[in-house]
């Protein structure tokens, strides 16, 4: 059976040929797995085979050894641990080859079987001088490039697949001395710097003892900041998210390097490519997400004990906060689309609120002066990003400091859902929705909403729910926490009563739209209705939502019609029922 010509027409696009292939691989599999396995990596080592034979070999046999089912995982495992010692053998020595091999799709595929087999062997003890041969590849007289590069990577995954605890300190530290040395700038080759660097990530969790140690710590520390500063954008990306897996894992080593990681940041923010920009702020947000946890373990605790709090964030506030603001300011167009946008600004404003949360009132008097600075400006970025800016910083800071500010610019807010720019009015609406969720009590002696503005509220809400999608859906979640707002208010819920026939209708309506792009609106808009009947005055509405269950049911006849002609007809189905299905049960608890 010739393996190289069955692999290639397991790839052709002739579906006859194709399949025929796939059943002989699966025959050779089940009927002879010990050399079918050999064959795969003799075919992935083997330069004089086609490229394209040689990928799918790796893919295969790759997936002959790992599984995202425990169960398929598990079975894997045994079959690869039962196979003949002499097999084995021979299938990791395919392996190391590979790594020198002249193409690369072979190197990397080989690296990342030769990751799996060590996650099967390495914590039954087997496999014990696979740390020694790779590192054998970085030390040997003119060794390539690319065979470093691989072996890198080899060793990158394979950090990343065992548990620390399976590797010797003495690997540890062969596998780190090997890394800082690929890192360093006299290496020539950027490929192989950049493998290092990722390989590094990879290791840090199995440094623990190195980073006690304050000599290495400062070691390793050095040769990251250096390549944080490197030429190649890729490489100073890889470096900052070391910084950002050590902020996390690492805070109570960090202080003697803060003011080196805070100028690294603040010039990567202000001036480097946004994949760097964006780790560098997620440094600082993986700071506040430590020293919030550290907060909230320890609060009251007198326990000598806990792990020392550095208060990074308060110390590095009157900079850190006016960097972050200028973020705010870098925003895309029609970013606001995108559920899964991701970038500089969004990051800068997450960030902003991770810091409230962790210094509280402290960030007000600094946030509040660029909000006032831009929310008129003509250009609509300052006005988004003044908006965002305020919004982000309602979870943190007490009632009393917010109170007074939110109940100035409510109005303003309310105003600005008219403003001629959708991401404007996207993240008004969002804050407004942030007002409602973090600030609204009825109860409180002094509450942000009132009989006196509630009919204006509710007058905006109601027309911006037929705004574009985006905002509509916000606006929906807007009304989400206004109604849950008054849950616990028994008097002050009827307040809500007359205004019940409209936002029904209203939100109704949003969820039956025909320009529906936007797939949270529907969502959205039912989630406020569940809301609206789970908190309603249930005696003094039982008509109104008499009517509304009636036609809720309607509505959920109606999906037994619909025609399905694919498994997302079907699951655009079972989603409307589900959330159908939602208000009822929200009427009935």
């Amino acid at each position: 059976m010739d393996i190289t010509q069955i692999l290639l027409a397991a790839q052709s696009p002739d579906g006859n040929l194709r399949s025929a292939a796939e059943g002989n691989i699966k025959q050779f599999q089940e009927q002879n797995l010990p050399n079918f396995l050999l064959s795969l990596s003799v075919e992935l080592s083997n330069d004089e085979r086609p490229p394209e034979s040689r990928r799918l070999a790796g893919i295969i046999l790759k997936n002959s050894l790992d599984a995202k089912d425990s169960a398929k995982k598990e079975l894997l495992t045994q079959q690869w641990v039962s196979l003949d010692h002499s097999i084995k053998l021979q299938i990791k020595e395919s392996l190391l080859i590979t790594l020198g091999s002249s193409v690369g799709d072979a190197r990397q595929t080989s690296s990342q079987v030769i990751a799996k087999i060590a996650s099967i062997e390495i914590p039954r003890r087997e496999w014990q001088d696979l740390i020694a041969k790779l590192l054998s590849n970085m030390t040997q007289p003119g060794a390539s490039a690319p065979l470093k590069q691989a072996t890198l990577e080899a060793l990158g995954y394979v950090c990343e697949e065992i548990p620390p605890e399976h590797l010797e300190q003495d690997q540890v530290n062969a596998v780190l001395t090997a890394v800082v040395q690929g890192m360093n700038q006299t290496e020539l080759s950027s490929e192989v710097r950049l493998a290092a660097v990722k390989a590094l990530y990879n290791a840090l969790d199995f440094a623990e003892s190195n980073f006690a140690n304050e000599m290495e710590r400062t070691f390793i520390m050095k040769v990251i900041c250096d390549t944080a500063v490197s030429k190649e954008v890729e490489i100073r990306q890889a470096a900052f998210e070391c910084l950002v897996a050590i902020a996390s894992t690492y805070y109570v080593h960090l202080d003697p390097y803060m003011q080196t990681i805070f100028n690294l940041t603040a010039n990567a923010v202000k001036g480097d490519e946004e994949p760097v920009a964006l780790q560098a702020v997620e440094f600082w947000s993986t700071i506040c997400e430590e020293e919030i946890e550290l907060q909230e373990e320890y609060e009251g605790s007198d326990d000598a004990n806990s792990t020392v709090n550095y208060r990074f964030i308060e110390k590095a506030l009157p900079s850190l906060v006016p960097m972050l603001l200028e973020t705010l300011l870098k925003q895309e167009e029609d970013q606001e689309q995108d559920d899964n946008a991701w970038n500089i600004s969004m990051s800068g404003g997450t960030c902003l609120g991770l810091i409230a949360r962790t210094v509280g009132d402290a960030i007000v008097p600094l946030v509040m002066p660029f909000v006032e600075a831009n929310i008129t400006k003509p250009d609509w970025r300052c006005r988004e990003a003044a908006t965002f800016a305020f919004g982000s910083i309602l979870d943190g800071p007490s009632l009393e400091k917010l109170a007074p500010l939110v109940q100035a610019g409510l109005d303003f807010l309310l105003n600005t859902m008219n403003d001629p720019n959708s991401q404007v009015k996207d993240t008004t609406a969002w804050t407004l929705g942030r007002v409602f969720e973090l600030l609204h009590s009825p109860c409180s002696t002094n509450p942000i909403i009132s009989n006196a503005n509630l009919p204006r509220i509710m007058a905006v809400l109601l027309e911006s729910s037929k705004d574009v999608p985006n905002v509509a859906e916000k606006v929906c979640g807007a009304i989400y926490f206004l109604a849950q707002g008054y849950e616990d208010a028994e008097p002050a819920s009827s307040l809500l009563t007359p205004y019940l026939p409209n936002v029904i209708a209203a939100l109704l309506t949003a969820a039956d739209r025909g320009d529906m792009t936007h797939v949270r609106l529907r969502a959205s808009a039912y989630e406020a209705l569940n809301e609206i009947v789970r908190v309603s005055n249930i005696p003094e509405t039982s008509s109104i939502i008499g009517q509304l269950l009636q036609e809720i049911m309607r509505r959920l006849n109606l999906t037994f019609d619909h025609q399905i002609f694919s498994s997302g007809d079907k699951e655009k189905q079972s989603d409307l029922q589900a959330l159908l299905c939602g208000v009822l049960q929200c009427y009935c608890t």
